[in-house]
């Protein structure tokens, strides 16, 4: 004879009451429309999204922007899903596949929300999905801080910083324009400047313009609304000037101003490493994207022959490109964008790992995504311990129009305010004044005619 009482029994009745804690996502069967009532904070009526909008819109450049309506009057969220050069592969992924997912969920279960879209399409991670994914992460944490009355930084633990200590780019086709425009950056108060130099008789250099200064092409590339251009690249020109490039510079500026350098994915292992080696002397803040992102081992290389600090991330899409690098600590800082890479909730996971492992973060931010990116990775950078520092643009005019409220930028230091949510919007009617544009990223290829990684 059983001890047990009559009734369901204890393990009945865990499964039962578990399911009546967690609402409707455990029903076998049912659709899943996220955690019930009974999940509520106590005083706040039921949130539902109403309705999901997929705005496209060009203001100097392309942006896709997702708006997020609810229930309650007045409340809603703003997120950015710009993917450059692919705009209309995410706004399609949003309209067609994942708005119809949202409507009637419970825009405060953001963790749910994101394993949800991450995991229950069976067909995960990748660019597309993931820069999808982050507009909709984005609008939900501007929808918490909102209704809790609070900036996003205080839902993540509140300030440990005053601000996040900013980067800009200065480049040019001579060694001496780079110098004159390290110095301007320095003027307007930047502590830290990431230097591009052109390449003798190459035609076009990643990073640098010939027809702009280097602030006005900082972070930028420009629209190129036919095929995309191609720029002409072969590594032993590269690797023989910019070491004298940084040797220059530091001959000229001292170690007062930090220096960075961004390779953009386009050296072998053995290449890198020399680079890297080279550079030793002139103490770079760090050398970014080395290599390709397929090949985290041969990061194991560079580290063997070099300590000059390393920076990858940049295409990453995923928690998991970011686990061999960090754990194995092969480099300095982690330079995912929040915008490729699910937005807030997975970007804090990545922070998290890295803090474990002496990583700091150098979230990607330049203007292929726009201000509410740059807001969502400025309130983590002063809510996180081991931030390491911040790429920042200046937005023209008609992107201010469109996308109000900005982080701002002080004495070397990036920051946002105390308004509720991320502190940016979306001025619709600002935005139908600027259509899309199709629009490429520029292509590379070798002197002997083979594509070579931009």
């Amino acid at each position: 004879m059983s001890s047990h009482p009559q009734g369901p029994g204890r393990r009945n009745f865990l499964k039962m009451s578990g399911a009546a804690a967690l609402g409707s996502p455990l029903v076998a069967g049912g659709t899943d429309t996220g955690g019930g009532a009974s999940a509520r904070p106590r005083g706040l009526p039921p949130l539902k999204i109403t309705e999901v909008r997929v705005i496209v819109t060009c203001p100097g450049r392309n942006y896709v922007v997702v708006k997020i309506l609810t229930n309650e009057p007045g409340l809603y969220g703003v997120g950015d899903a710009t993917l450059n050069g692919r705009e209309l592969a995410v706004a399609t992924a949003l309209k067609e596949h994942i708005a119809p997912l949202l409507i009637g969920r419970d825009p405060e279960q953001v963790e749910d929300v994101y394993q949800y879209l991450y995991r229950g399409s069976y067909w995960r991670s990748g660019p597309v999905q993931m820069t999808a994914i982050a507009g909709v992460d984005e609008a939900l944490w501007d929808i918490k801080g909102k209704r809790a009355g609070m900036p996003v930084y205080q839902l993540l633990g509140g300030r440990t910083r005053v601000g996040a200590l900013a980067y800009t780019h200065a480049s040019g086709n001579e060694f001496s324009e780079v110098e004159d425009a390290v110095r301007r950056g320095m003027e307007r108060s930047f502590k830290c400047v990431r230097a591009q130099v052109g390449l003798p008789g190459l035609a076009g250099t990643y990073g640098t313009s010939v027809t702009k200064k280097s602030e006005e092409h900082a972070g930028r590339v420009d629209q190129q609304a036919g095929l995309p251009e191609t720029e002409i690249f072969e590594p032993s020109v590269y690797l023989r000037t910019v070491p004298k490039l940084f040797a220059h510079l530091r001959s000229k500026l001292g170690e007062e101003v930090e220096l960075l350098h961004d390779t953009h994915e386009k050296l072998g292992p053995i290449e890198g490493a020399r680079l890297a080696r080279e550079l030793e002397p002139f103490h770079l803040f760090f050398l970014e994207d080395l290599l390709r992102p397929e090949h985290k081992e041969s990061f194991r290389v560079i580290r063997q022959y070099s300590t000059t600090p390393l920076a990858m991330g940049e295409l990453f899409n995923s928690l998991w490109d970011c686990v061999p690098l960090i754990s194995e600590q092969l480099i300095d800082y982690i330079r995912c964008d929040l915008g490729h890479i699910g937005g807030i909730t997975n970007a804090r996971k990545v922070a998290s790992l890295a803090e474990a492992f002496h990583v700091k973060t150098a979230w990607h931010g330049p203007a292929d995504v726009g201000p509410p990116t740059h807001a969502a990775s400025v309130h983590l950078d002063i809510a996180i311990p081991n931030f390491g520092v911040q790429e920042m643009v200046f937005w023209p005019e008609a992107t201010q129009e469109v996308l109000p409220g900005a982080p701002t930028f002080k004495d070397g230091y990036i920051n946002v305010g105390d308004t509720p949510g991320l502190g940016t919007d979306v001025n619709e009617d600002a935005a139908k004044k600027y259509p899309y544009k199709r629009a490429y990223l520029p292509t590379a290829r070798r002197i002997d005619g083979s594509v070579q990684d931009w």
